[in-house]
């Protein structure tokens, strides 16, 4: 089984690197393992904003302050 900080490490490479779609699965993997992390939802919120996919990306923005309010770096 995946772990989650290798998940995300390797989305935020791919994020980086300028892969969205696979930096998004990636999330999304950590997601699953994972569901209550704000990092992780503002992470693939990044990648899906890289998209084009705004109401998406602002829908995983908005969960990450849910968790996380004093986490302000993805407004």
């Amino acid at each position: 089984m995946p772990d989650v900080s290798e998940l995300v490490k390797k989305g935020k490479a791919l994020l980086v690197e300028g892969n969205f779609e696979d930096a998004l699965a990636y999330f999304e993997q950590a997601l699953l393992l994972s569901r209550n992390d704000p990092d992780i939802w503002n992470q693939k919120g990044a990648a899906l904003r890289s998209l084009g996919r705004y109401d998406e990306a602002l829908e995983c923005f908005n969960k990450s302050l849910e968790m996380d309010p004093a986490d302000r770096h993805s407004s």
